[in-house]
């Protein structure tokens, strides 16, 4: 488990991770210089959607999707004939 933590930390970094983590730390430093509750609950949810890598959409629904290993494997497929009565 605290590989697949430090693998969601350290990878993927795009821009909109990079964009949501610079609009986050800014928020919350003018959140902590103007004592304001509210700015701090929004710096708080860009940076948890910077540590999960993920969008508004939940859990990685606005996302990017990661690359995926293609497998040269021919699947078998099993038909059924069905023939009218």
């Amino acid at each position: 488990m605290l590989l697949d933590i430090r693998q969601t930390l350290f990878t993927n970094w795009h821009f909109m991770r990079w964009l949501r983590l610079g609009i986050g730390i800014f928020i919350s430093v003018q959140a902590i210089q103007m004592h304001d509750v509210f700015s701090g609950f929004i710096a708080a949810f860009l940076l948890i959607q910077v540590v999960t890598n993920t969008g508004c959409c939940g859990a990685s629904g606005c996302a990017v999707p990661t690359s995926k290993q293609q497998s040269n494997k021919i699947e078998e497929v099993e038909f059924d004939e069905i023939k009218p009565t």
